[in-house]
């Protein structure tokens, strides 16, 4: 089997698993939490580290909420058992990169992984997310160009993979939903804030051996837990959150 093939044939197998993903970044953060200590020596110094590093998750979410906000039904989903694609997207943040999504969680990633305040954990995740979703995004191109053939080969050939070229910005052609992104990202900034909120409870047990959450990440955590059972079921039970092509 070709290099090429194997890597889209794996890539399909890792889409379809692709949200066991975490369990993997849960193996690499053993190691790194038994280093914990507090930055600086101090619990204040740590939760201002802590504040940066979920800035630089919320950019990374901030992006997919850009994405998603215009993105149309039946593409940029969560689906994981099939490839799904009613057009192809090359409008708005696609006409700068392929895989704008994929940056989006690169980047939230990217923020819990900072939290350990752990030099080397940040370059694993790195490695670790590169090695899963180069094969995944093969994939994907894979379905796309076998769908929409000369369509998908003329936009991937101007269109960077991963790395945005902003110079070649064309404007979306769907409005911005915001009950688009409450339907579809609720769910994601409750990860989010539960992954801090987990880490900080994990490391101030380590340090003090009683366990604690700082009440920051106390607030964040009850708050966005509460808007996401509330979006839940209102997806689930009402129409509130359905928006027509979307």
């Amino acid at each position: 089997m070709k290099l090429e093939k194997s890597l889209v044939s794996t890539g399909y197998w890792l889409f379809r698993w692709r949200s066991y993903f975490p369990i993997i970044l849960i193996i690499i953060f053993i190691p790194a939490m038994a280093e914990y200590v507090y930055v600086g020596g101090s619990r204040e110094m740590t939760t201002n580290w802590g504040v940066f590093s979920l800035i630089v998750g919320l950019l990374g979410l901030f992006f997919r909420i850009l994405v998603v906000g215009h993105t149309p039904q039946n593409t940029s989903g969560r689906n994981t058992r099939e490839q799904i694609a009613d057009v192809l997207n090359t409008t708005g943040w696609y006409s700068v990169v392929r895989h704008p999504l994929y940056l989006g969680n690169y980047t939230m990633g990217l923020g819990v992984s900072l939290f350990p305040f752990v030099w080397w954990l940040p370059l694993i995740y790195t490695l670790a997310f590169a090695l899963y979703y180069e094969r995944i995004m093969a994939a994907e191109e894979d379905f796309l160009r076998s769908k929409f053939g000369e369509d998908f080969e003329k936009w991937a050939e101007s269109t960077p993979a991963f790395f945005p070229d902003f110079s070649k910005w064309d404007s979306a052609v769907l409005n911005f939903s915001i009950i688009n992104i409450l339907r579809r990202e609720y769910s994601s900034l409750f990860a989010l804030i539960l992954c801090f909120t987990v880490l900080d409870l994990i490391g101030n047990y380590l340090v003090m051996q009683e366990p604690y959450i700082v009440p920051l990440w106390n607030i964040l955590f009850w708050t966005t837990l509460a808007a996401y059972l509330i979006l839940r079921t209102m997806k689930r039970h009402t129409n509130f959150l359905d928006v027509k092509g979307r």
